[in-house]
């Protein structure tokens, strides 16, 4: 593990494997961090074909510096921003579980250039909203009087703590109320049984992006975590169809 420091200093621990390109950048979800399934099946999946691959904390997350109850969306797109652009080269497949692929969509709308693909996994654009949509009106004023409020949560013996913060930076972050051009192929992977995200959103999402090369996959029965063994090899899968994709365009521009 080794630490990158951004320029608002935040200390992100990240985990980088060499290889060759386009390289792969796993981005994790709301309360996650580097540890889990899908970060560490995809490094393996990247190392046995000498992908470089680069996994990280975002700050308040796992091993990175800060309180995860201080930060919010923008600064969560700011650290990737700063360890992809320091940590990696050249074009990357970003591939953004839950959170993550908001995050993935953010960055990418900063920063198209860096983009090679983008495979979305349970893609969660626009989440914070849909946190205030699902309050009640108790839990709004107690959100709006303190600034924070404790949710419980299946994936954690702890809550989650939703802060004031979190929901109004969100909304100055929003991608589904405003144009959303992916000028690079995409995968969207979603579960029919992810009652976290349900598959609405992945349609919507599917039908608010433009780009030339958009695709979604819903996979009957599975759930938000889509960690079993078929969905880990759906994800290695849709990560070489990206691949098969950018030879055909190199083959079309070299032609």
């Amino acid at each position: 593990m080794m630490f990158h420091h951004t320029a608002q200093g935040r200390r992100i621990a990240f985990v980088r494997s060499e290889g060759t390109g386009p390289g792969i950048v796993f981005l994790g979800g709301f309360k996650s961090d580097m540890q889990g399934t899908k970060a560490l099946w995809l490094q393996d999946w990247a190392r046995a074909r000498g992908r470089a691959f680069l996994r990280f904390d975002y700050s308040g997350h796992g091993a990175s510096s800060g309180r995860f109850e201080d930060g919010a969306i923008g600064d969560w797109v700011e650290d990737a921003l700063s360890v992809i652009g320091a940590q990696s080269q050249g074009p990357q497949v970003l591939v953004g579980s839950s959170m993550g692929g908001w995050i993935a969509l953010l960055v990418a709308r900063a920063d198209p250039g860096r983009v090679a693909g983008l495979v979305g996994i349970a893609a969660a654009p626009d989440f914070t909203e849909t946190l205030w949509a699902r309050a009640s009106e108790a839990e709004r004023a107690v959100l709006l009087a303190t600034g924070r409020l404790a949710r419980a949560s299946e994936y954690s013996p702890d809550p989650y703590v939703i802060t004031r913060r979190l929901i109004e930076d969100g909304r100055d972050n929003l991608v589904l109320q405003t144009p959303l051009h992916l000028p690079f192929p995409v995968r969207l992977l979603q579960g029919t049984a992810d009652v976290d995200v349900p598959a609405a959103v992945a349609l919507r999402l599917l039908g608010h992006a433009t780009g030339p090369d958009i695709q979604l996959r819903l996979v009957k029965d599975a759930d938000h975590r889509f960690s079993t063994p078929a969905c880990l090899a759906m994800i290695g899968s849709a990560i070489d169809d990206l691949a098969l994709v950018g030879k055909r365009a190199q083959a079309r521009n070299g032609s």
